[in-house]
Parts: C-alpha cells; sequence; structure tokens
C-alpha cells in the first residue's frame, strides 16, 4: 500500500507539469521561454540540494552526462512553448506517446529485437497518435505546438534511454539540471512576459513536481518490475486530461478519448510484450 502511495504521488507530480506550463504560460500570460528558465534554475537548485544532503558526492561528469544535459534541454524548452496552444492533456498525451515510441525505435536500433506483440502495440499507439492529430470539426491542434511537443518527446525519450541502468540516476539528473543552468540564465533574460503566479508555477514546476517528483521516482523505481513501472506511467496523461478539465477548464472531446484509449492500450499492449521478450 505504501508503494502505491507513493507511485501515485509521482505520476500526479509528472502529470502535473503539464498542467502548471499549461496554466502560467496560456492562463497567466507567462512567457514559455521564461517559463523553461525558472523551471530548469528551480530543478536545479533542488536536485543540487538533494545530491549534498545524501551526502555521497557528485558523479564523475563525462560527455555522456553532457549529451544527456542537451537532451533535457531539447525536452524542457520545447515543451513549454507547446503549451501556448495545446491543452495540457492532450499535450501530455503526445509526449507521452512520442516518448515511448522513441525508446522503441532507440532500443530496436541498438539490437534488441522487438516481439511482434511490442511491433503491434507501438503500431496501435501511433494510430492513436494519428488520431488524436487528424483535424476535425471536434479538435483542431495548433501545427506548431504539436511540432514542438513531438520534439521534446523525442528529447526525453533520448534523455530515458541514455539514462536507462544509470547506478546513480539521481546524480546524473541532478549533472543534467546543473548543466543547463547557464542556459537557464539566458532564458530568463531573453523571456518576457513576468507573471507573479506564473513565476511561482514556474518554481513549484521545476523544484517540486520535477525535482522531487524524480528523486522520488528513482527511489520508488527498484521495488518494483520495470513493466509495472512502464504501466503505471500510462496513468500520467489521464490524470493531466482529467486535472485540466478540473483546474483550466478543458474540454475532453470524443476524439480525444477514443484517440487516448487507443493510443495508452497500444503502448500498454507494447510493454506487456517486454516481460515475454
Amino acid at each position: 500500500m505504501k508503494l502505491f502511495s507513493l507511485v501515485a504521488v509521482v505520476m500526479i507530480a509528472f502529470a502535473a507539469n503539464s498542467v502548471l506550463s499549461r496554466a502560467a504560460i496560456f492562463e497567466f500570460g507567462m512567457d514559455a521561454t521564461l517559463f523553461s528558465g525558472l523551471r530548469l534554475a528551480s530543478g536545479a537548485a533542488m536536485l543540487a540540494l538533494l545530491v549534498m544532503q545524501r551526502g555521497r558526492g557528485w558523479p564523475v561528469l563525462d560527455q555522456a552526462r553532457v549529451r544527456a544535459a542537451v537532451a533535457l534541454l531539447v525536452y524542457l524548452v520545447p515543451f513549454s512553448v507547446a503549451y501556448v496552444t495545446l491543452p495540457s492533456g492532450v499535450g501530455a498525451l503526445i509526449l507521452f506517446g512520442i516518448v515511448q515510441i522513441t525508446m522503441f525505435a532507440g532500443s530496436a536500433l541498438a539490437g534488441m529485437k522487438p516481439t511482434v506483440q511490442q511491433w503491434s502495440g507501438m503500431s496501435l499507439a501511433m494510430a492513436g497518435l494519428a488520431w488524436l492529430l487528424w483535424p476535425t470539426e471536434e479538435l483542431t491542434l495548433n501545427a506548431f505546438g504539436v511540432v514542438c511537443m513531438v520534439l521534446s518527446g523525442i528529447g526525453w525519450g533520448v534523455f530515458s534511454l541514455w539514462g536507462r541502468g544509470s547506478a546513480t540516476p539521481l546524480g546524473d539528473m541532478a549533472w543534467s539540471f546543473v548543466l543547463c543552468a547557464p542556459v537557464a540564465l539566458v532564458l530568463m533574460v531573453v523571456g518576457g512576459g513576468w507573471s507573479t503566479m506564473g513565476v511561482v508555477l514556474a518554481v513549484v514546476s521545476g523544484a517540486v513536481t520535477s525535482g522531487l517528483g524524480y528523486a522520488l521516482w528513482y527511489r520508488v523505481l527498484p521495488m518494483m518490475e520495470a513493466t509495472t513501472g512502464a504501466v503505471a506511467q500510462l496513468s500520467v496523461p489521464v490524470i493531466a486530461l482529467i486535472a485540466g478539465v478540473i483546474f483550466l477548464g478543458e474540454v475532453i472531446t470524443t476524439q480525444v478519448v477514443l484517440a487516448s484509449a487507443v493510443a495508452l492500450g497500444g503502448i500498454a499492449v507494447a510493454v506487456a510484450g517486454r516481460r515475454k521478450a
């Protein structure tokens, strides 16, 4: 029961990043660039504090950790820009789907042969995303916002692939944020559209739902099977969709519900296939 509660807290934190970003940028007029810089800076401060409190020192800085920092930037900046136009739940679904597809493709290119079940699941997931993105009278998504979120998903997928099997996940995550701190400063300087509430939400997103959220996730991850952890993450877009309706007044159309069910169902099928691979 304790493990379930901890995982639930982490999934809510991950989903909250989408809702906080959309609220700050769309509802409170926060500049997306400024939001990214504040999120990076506050996340770096929180993770650095956690590493220092742990007292085990920092992992050695090498090229792999620098590459991971670049991937983090590719995820985080377009993520904020995408929420200028995309609803929080839809954005979370696109992000999650692209992350899973990127990781699936990366594993396949690295020599891990996917099973028929995994191919089928990913094909279904891509069909669900295509359905979500297909313009209709009910829903037409902004093309630039979609491109930004796809780029963000690729960045996070690559970041996750490079971090897979890390012996020091918290330290590696902290290095990634800290290395991005100079970029965060530039983003804050060039960004306009300051908003008091937007600043608060950006700091919460960086320090709490990102920094503390990632730290807690890496703490509970060893307590469960890899497949269980992957399945648990299927709840993130669903939580974001529901939270968007409750807190931001977003509308969930029939297309979004059905396309989400197809995409997440396909990912679930693919994830289940890992156990058999």
